[in-house]
């Protein structure tokens, strides 16, 4: 096959993933376009004592440079190649997006390809600039919590915020590989919203909003081959969630004065 060809069958299968993501969304009521903007409440659960920032909206320009961070469903593992996740929200949104995923990587756990996700963190290009920085997961530290959690999570994301000062930073929480979810998981996911709601950083959910559940798992799901990844059409569903969620936290940066905005 050519180069040609096989480009061609590249932006084929990225059209059709995003067109399937949008009838997938559309079925359980959560698509919007993404100039649907909306700014909810920040609904990350926060610990006893634990202090809570209001989260500003976010207000990314069309041709916003996007980090991607985060584990094997980052990196795209059981896609075909170039259709995980965060390549798809690349072809939705229009951004200009680095994909940075490792296989079996976590705050704790060092990964396939390389090691935790600090470690990482402090490996990124400085002079990337990021408008939004995305930090997927983990739930490769599901067997580890909750020992020196809080210490990896805090000393990561102050490496982050501190590399990319004027990034905003969204943290996708965990999302179950499988049913029912595991305990592990379930503590990560209420942990980090409490850490990221403490810092006034959105935090995205797929547990609480039910992204997964028994009646979608083997949609989403490869259980075969994939070892309990996101198939391809599962990964355009994430995508499609994602962009949802992202939508239902921001706001319009370059809407004219007044412009009315759909509801």
């Amino acid at each position: 096959m050519s180069a040609d060809s096989a480009r061609s069958r590249l932006r084929a299968g990225v059209a059709a993933a995003i067109a399937a993501a949008v009838v997938a969304a559309a079925l359980v009521g959560v698509w919007q376009p993404w100039h649907r903007a909306a700014a909810p409440p920040n609904a990350a659960a926060s610990g006893e004592g634990s202090p809570v920032v209001d989260a500003e909206p976010l207000a990314l320009p069309a041709d916003a440079r996007v980090l991607v961070f985060g584990d094997s469903w980052t990196f795209g593992s059981a896609a075909e190649p170039g259709m995980g996740y965060a390549y798809v929200l690349e072809a939705m949104t229009g951004w200009d997006t680095t994909v940075a995923g490792v296989r079996g990587s976590g705050y704790l756990r060092e990964g396939v390809d390389g090691p935790t996700f600090g470690e990482r963190i402090a490996a990124l290009d400085a002079t990337l600039d990021p408008d939004l920085v995305i930090v997927q997961g983990s739930i490769n530290d599901r067997l580890l919590v909750p020992d020196g959690y809080d210490k990896a999570v805090t000393s990561a994301w102050d490496a982050l915020a501190a590399r990319y000062p004027d990034a905003r930073i969204v943290i996708l929480g965990p999302a179950p590989h499988q049913l029912p979810v595991h305990a592990g998981t379930v503590w990560i996911d209420q942990r980090l919203g409490e850490l990221a709601a403490a810092r006034g950083w959105w935090y995205v959910s797929p547990l609480q909003e039910e992204w997964i559940q028994s009646w979608n798992y083997l949609d989403v799901i490869d259980t075969g081959l994939g070892q309990f990844h996101p198939s391809t059409p599962g990964h355009a569903y994430l995508a499609a969630r994602l962009n949802q969620a992202l939508a239902e936290r921001s706001i319009v940066a370059d809407a004219a004065p007044g412009a009315e905005l759909d509801h």
